[in-house]
């Protein structure tokens, strides 16, 4: 069973730097890419970063040139570094492992418990 282990949230100033990890387990040979989505309070899930096995990425607008997104397969580990935070970053960051088409669009089939990012001053 494919089991997600996201940490590295927290609480950071507007313009700073924090980056989130996922730790994979009972990775499956079914799993093509990973992603990051995020959900602030009264909006809808969204994609944040995703990246294939083959390490192409695809970021969404409002994190492109400010977030990285980034794999080790050896490790079964996945990244997101975040700079330049603004408020508007703040919300329950999710990893999600599956498809590619899904993790690039609606999101795969298994998630993470989410890590809370708040960026306020």
């Amino acid at each position: 069973q494919v089991q997600l282990v996201e940490s590295g949230g927290g609480l950071v100033q507007p313009g700073g730097s924090l980056r989130l990890s996922c730790a994979a387990s009972g990775i499956s040979l079914s799993i093509n890419a990973m992603g990051w989505y995020r959900q602030a309070p009264g909006k809808q899930r969204e994609l944040v970063a995703a990246i294939t096995s083959g390490r192409n990425t695809g970021y969404a607008d409002s994190v492109e040139g400010r977030f990285t997104i980034s794999r080790d397969n050896f490790k079964n580990m996945l990244y997101l570094q975040m700079n330049s935070l603004k408020p508007e970053d703040t919300a329950v960051y999710y990893c999600n492992a599956g498809t590619t088409r899904r993790v690039f669009t609606t999101g795969g089939n298994y998630w993470g418990q989410g890590t809370q990012v708040t960026v306020s001053s």
